[in-house]
């Protein structure tokens, strides 16, 4: 299992600002631990007749397939096979103080994609800019969150029956082109991508049965000419965006700062 990230930001507090979350410990995260844990239960009525979103757990016609290719829907988890009891599959991280699938649409793993844009920071010269540190540092594209207003990468879900690749271009120009590009012209650069991780990641929605994972990508324009063309506009759920220098103080939605980092450590850049 890759263990990049800490089960720590889907724990306690108040889920979606609508319900409390149980309290759990460091010490009692895992299934394996006895604890007296009485979690709450909550499925958002928002995912009610959503085509893209489970039926409730509750529903006689709900039967998915999981750790499987479930129809179109990819129940396979990043980070392995999970368990499942009474028909729920469990965090594979353990509990998070909260039960059913909160505001997911799917029970089980949650497939996203982000894209990870970057280029170096150059002076007017043309040069690269590097830290006091000696090393180069990195810019990379994200967008301002339209729900919480968090700085964030310009990703999304993976559409069921869709290729990870075509997500990553796709919310790239929902997001931070406002879809005014076709997917062609991005071919060239979307096609020399670096993967920098995939698997299980720690996000506010997660649940004891639902949660997300991902697979982020860097692309990197070395020179800068090609982003350089480029017109960047928010679009979709994204309501602004920002060319954010890479560093150890860079806050970011969710876990994303550790994409990043793990993104400066492939770059060999500042962090």
């Amino acid at each position: 299992m890759n263990k990049i990230f800490k089960h720590i930001v889907c724990r306690n507090g108040i889920y979606a600002n609508k319900i409390q979350r149980f309290i759990v410990d460091d010490e009692r995260i895992q299934w394996n631990i006895d604890f007296d844990y009485k979690p709450p239960f909550y499925e958002s009525e928002g995912l009610i007749g959503k085509p893209w979103a489970d039926l409730a757990s509750d529903d006689p016609n709900f039967k998915p397939q999981f750790n499987a290719i479930d129809g179109n829907v990819n129940r396979v988890s990043h980070t392995g096979d999970y368990k499942v009891v009474n028909n729920l599959p469990l965090n594979p991280f353990g509990r998070t103080g909260i039960t059913g699938r909160g505001i997911l649409g799917r029970y089980g793993p949650n497939h996203a994609a982000d894209p990870i844009v970057s280029t170096w920071k150059r002076d007017r010269n043309n040069e690269i800019v590097k830290h006091e540190d000696g090393y180069p540092i990195l810019r990379v594209l994200c967008i301002q969150r339209g729900d919480t207003k968090e700085i964030a990468l310009p990703g999304g879900m993976v559409d069921p029956g869709e290729q990870v690749s075509v997500t990553l271009k796709r919310e790239f120009i929902e997001e931070a082109l406002n879809g005014k590009i076709q997917e062609s012209e991005l071919d060239d650069f979307f096609n020399k991508g670096d993967e920098v991780y995939k698997g299980y990641v720690d996000d506010p929605r997660n649940t004891d049965n639902a949660w997300m994972e991902t697979v982020a990508v860097n692309f990197h324009d070395e020179d800068g000419t090609f982003l350089n063309k480029l017109k960047f506009e928010a679009g979709d759920d994204a309501i602004g965006i920002h060319w954010i220098e890479v560093s150890k103080d860079v806050k970011l939605y969710a876990s994303h700062a550790k994409l990043i980092k793990a993104t400066a450590a492939l770059r060999k850049a500042h962090f």
